[in-house]
């Protein structure tokens, strides 16, 4: 027992680590550097460039990631996460393609917010915050595709923070989108793998809700941190 005890605090204290560090990441996380420069230079198609950055965009997008972590924490079956992946893939890449190719144009700190939130929500509802007798609780597929929507709009976001010339812009932007869902395959495969070794230690269960509280805390962070960010660049 004591032996447990010691694993589920070391877990603990290494899942601190993991979420604020990945929390602060997140923060900052975006297209920039040498790929802003070079996304603003592209004047027509150019597909595997924009797969290549889709697919880096998501592999470092920690909101995302720690999203999608909390969507297959306690999933078993491949047929059910293959439903819910697939429901936020579906989601964030109709808002991702519809938010830069309509020109949609939403203050990106509240959209970034509410993906903190999305965070917040999907760790409460894994601790059984949302399964109370007689309340009446959101469906958590539903749920999923909503949140996938507001995740895309955070990407459209970050490609309309730049100059995108209208020449093979569709062709672009789909190529973007696939990069994004082979980044979200690639980081699948190594949650998953990370979550199945984590799932054959006896202490996992105890360390289960210790993981989805600082998930929970991590996502916290990042809408008080883009609210604030929000509030300071709001000119009233």
């Amino acid at each position: 027992m004591f032996r447990e005890h010691q694993q589920q605090n070391r877990v603990a204290i290494l899942l601190f680590i993991l979420c604020s560090s990945l929390a602060c990441r997140a923060l900052a996380h975006t297209i920039a550097g040498n790929d802003a420069n070079y996304v603003q230079a592209i004047d027509g198609p150019a597909v595997a460039p924009f797969i290549y950055l889709g697919a880096k965009h998501m592999v470092t997008g920690y909101d995302h990631l720690l999203y999608l972590l909390g969507v297959v924490f306690f999933l078993h079956r491949p047929a059910q996460i293959l439903r819910f992946v697939s429901l936020f893939a579906v989601g964030h890449s109709l808002t991702l393609l519809a938010g830069v190719l309509l020109h949609l144009r939403l203050n990106a700190f509240i959209i970034d917010a509410v993906i903190g939130f999305s965070i917040v929500y999907k760790a409460f509802e894994n601790l059984g915050g949302l399964q109370r007798p007689g309340r009446w609780h959101p469906n958590p597929q539903a749920a999923v595709f909503a949140f996938g929507l507001v995740h895309g709009l955070g990407l459209a976001s970050k490609l309309q923070a730049f100059t995108l010339s209208d020449n093979g812009l569709l062709i672009n932007m789909l190529s973007f989108n696939l990069g994004v869902e082979i980044g979200q395959f690639l980081a699948l495969g190594g949650i998953m793998l990370l979550l199945i070794a984590w799932r054959s230690r006896p202490w996992f269960a105890g360390s289960a809700l210790v993981a989805n509280t600082l998930l929970m805390s991590g996502g916290f962070i990042l809408t008080i941190y883009q609210l604030t960010a929000w509030a300071n660049a709001s000119p009233f």
